[in-house]
């Protein structure tokens, strides 16, 4: 569903999975400044939006989620995963209950497979399901939230909200529009991945930093627990979310999916997503094997990196072992 702010002068659209939305307006820097100083506007509508009411909602989706919800307060914003039965992440949700319906908005065009699934797990249980991108849109302006508003603090305090589509041109009033290129850039900075960006279909939460932020370690059984129970008990996952400081002499960033190598031609990873911020320069964020010394210096589609640690190759409560550095720099 193409958004009407692609129709604002010198709006150009982004590439998928964000070409329903403006990647920029012309001055892709000077937004990014804006949004990070509260006085931008983005226009996220292409993600999407699902709603579940009545009165079983939270124990039912706490018995399908990562998270804990079933004590999940009204207002109060949470992030849960759909893990697959081998612990991969099938959904990343960030969601919010206003005490007649939670609301998630998750990545575009996965949410009529999300309400679809949800659908058919409901059994006997009061509850309802919708997929309501059609009428809702997700925004992302200033804040700050509102004590009894339905709203998700996000990156260099900025505040995302889900209002009604057709409010959309309304709602961003008198701020400066912003296009995708500004947030992802601050997104990327704040080292949180994107599903299906910086994650792909093998990924599990401890792979990419989620751990602490959409998972509970302490509830009952959900499917694809015992994955993150191993990991967690053991450490050590397959690969690791690491950011990346790329070579500013080079003109081009890399692109989602290109291979990321150590010296010598050997694919140890891929990259995730890419952007230019106003502070750091070029930046990126990919996932690698998780025996990849921390210290050592990356080609990103061709690009000179230096990685800078996300998530610890050794991740994992009972996992206490230093981060591993090459043979040079431990001598």
């Amino acid at each position: 569903m193409e958004s009407p702010l692609l129709k604002l002068p010198g709006a150009v659209a982004g590439d998928t999975p964000d070409q329903e939305v403006a990647a920029h307006y012309g001055e892709p820097m000077h937004e990014q400044r804006a949004l990070e100083a509260g006085k931008a506007f983005v226009d996220r509508s292409n993600r999407g939006v699902v709603r579940v009411q009545g009165p079983d909602r939270l124990s039912w989706l706490h018995s399908l989620m990562s998270q804990r919800l079933d004590d999940l307060r009204p207002y109060e914003p949470t992030q849960a995963l759909l893990l697959s039965p081998n612990g991969h992440i099938e959904h990343h949700l960030e969601l919010i209950d206003d005490g007649e319906a939670v609301w998630a908005h998750v990545e575009p065009g996965t949410a009529p497979a999300l309400a679809e699934f949800l659908d058919r797990m409901r059994f006997m249980l009061r509850v309802e399901v919708a997929d309501v991108t059609a009428d809702h849109a997700v925004v992302t302006g200033p804040g700050p939230v509102g004590e009894r508003e339905p709203a998700f603090p996000d990156v260099s305090g900025t505040v995302t909200r889900i209002i009604p589509r057709d409010s959309l041109e309304e709602a961003r009033g008198e701020l400066r529009p912003a296009g995708t290129w500004a947030y992802e850039a601050l997104r990327i900075a704040a080292h949180r991945p994107r599903f299906g960006l910086d994650t792909d279909h093998r990924t599990i939460p401890h792979e990419a930093g989620l751990i602490d932020t959409a998972v509970h370690l302490n509830k009952g059984c959900y499917r694809g627990q015992e994955t993150v129970a191993r990991v967690q008990n053991l450490g050590r996952p397959p690969r690791r979310l690491v950011f990346l400081h790329l070579d500013g002499s080079v003109d081009t960033l890399p692109r989602h999916g290109d291979p990321v190598e150590i010296p010598g031609g050997r694919t140890v990873g891929f990259v995730g997503s890419a952007a230019r911020h106003h502070e750091l320069g070029p930046i990126a964020l990919a996932l690698v094997k998780r025996n990849v010394p921390v210290d050592t210096e990356l080609l990103a589609g061709g690009v000179a990196a230096a990685q800078e640690v996300v998530v610890s190759p050794d991740t994992g409560a009972n996992a206490k072992i230093d981060l591993r550095r090459t043979a040079a720099n431990r001598a």
